[in-house]
């Protein structure tokens, strides 16, 4: 009867508890220099799942940052997620840690627990399954940070995803880990709820390292000053999330005029220094640029010389949504 209870082992993928050191040449990283201290990196790490998976990605995660990882549907976050935290195997490559692994917290992006516990129950179990110090008060403090004090003392069977969503965050940071993973930890949240979490990973800046995957690009340029992104397994990009924005996107302009809209437009179009001209509403033109001061210098000059009267000129707010579509759009 005692075999039944004995713990299956689960795979773990090649894993070195070691300050973690750059891959050189390998992959996109030329916004991660080399001589940051990192808290994670891995090597060439790959899972084929049969021409889908991950396919030689080289990850580096700088001590005390906070990393977003995007990508679209099937990008492979989940599979990258789920080999950095032990639950899957890698066909092949290696995952190097800056932290011992009982400082690493993970949240899953549908954390589940018995029902028959308390949160302060599930959250004390993770703190002691960690084998962490955690102190006095460390329960508490956890259940503060995420929003659920008030319900430290109610069975978890009766909440609501939210509300389990944030348990999970609980128990990631209970422990006071150096390496705290979450995948989609906004996901079930409503907007409020989500302004909470945000901004409790963007406390962790700097006391720890947080690696969190999400499909919400605005909420990830919010918090992440570093950006991984991935498309069908392999790595586009890495590095600091407003170099991506400053690479990807083209300078644009909203221009709103009084009148002699076509005229303007076709001297636009004879611009070197203009790529694109669309007419997104009456009396408006967008004009997208080659340079942010080409297009600076270059639209007064135009307005001018058609003697266009100009109600508007708005430059367009670059963000990572934008960025995201252009070098996923673009990229191999």
């Amino acid at each position: 009867m005692d075999d039944l209870l004995t713990p299956v082992p689960r795979p773990q993928p090649p894993i070195e508890v070691e300050s973690a050191s750059p891959a050189p040449g390998r992959g996109p990283t030329d916004g991660v220099p080399t001589d940051v201290d990192l808290a994670l990196a891995t090597r060439g790490l790959t899972r084929d799942y049969g021409g889908t998976g991950l396919f030689d990605v080289d990850v580096q995660v700088p001590r005390g940052s906070v990393y977003g990882l995007v990508g679209p549907n099937g990008a492979g976050k989940t599979t990258l997620i789920s080999i950095l935290t032990g639950m899957r195997h890698a066909d092949s490559g290696t995952v190097h840690l800056g932290v011992p692994r009982s400082a690493v917290g993970v949240c899953p992006d549908v954390p589940e627990f018995d029902g028959w516990l308390t949160a302060a129950e599930v959250v004390l179990l993770a703190a002691t399954l960690s084998g962490a110090a955690t102190g006095p008060g460390a329960v508490d403090r956890a259940l503060a940070l995420t929003g659920l004090s008030d319900s430290a003392d109610r069975r978890v069977a009766g909440f609501s995803r939210g509300m389990t969503q944030r348990l999970g965050l609980a128990c990631a940071v209970v422990a006071d880990s150096q390496l705290v993973i979450l995948d989609e930890p906004t996901s079930a949240l409503d907007p409020a709820g989500r302004a909470d979490v945000l901004d409790l990973v963007a406390a962790m800046r700097g006391r720890a390292t947080v690696i969190f995957s999400s499909h919400i690009l605005g909420d990830v340029q919010r918090i992440a000053d570093h950006v991984g992104v991935l498309r069908a397994g392999h790595l586009l990009y890495q590095g600091p999330t407003q170099r991506l924005v400053d690479t990807y996107l083209r300078p644009s302009w909203l221009i709103r005029l009084g009148g002699d809209v076509p005229a303007v437009e076709r001297e636009l179009r004879d611009q070197p220094w203009v790529l694109r001209v669309d007419r997104p509403g009456e009396g408006a033109l967008r004009v997208d640029a080659t340079t942010l001061e080409a297009g600076e210098r270059g639209i007064p000059a135009v307005l001018a010389a058609c003697g266009a009267r100009l109600v508007a000129c708005e430059p367009l707010a670059a963000d990572l949504e934008s960025a995201f579509l252009a070098l996923t759009e673009g990229g191999a």
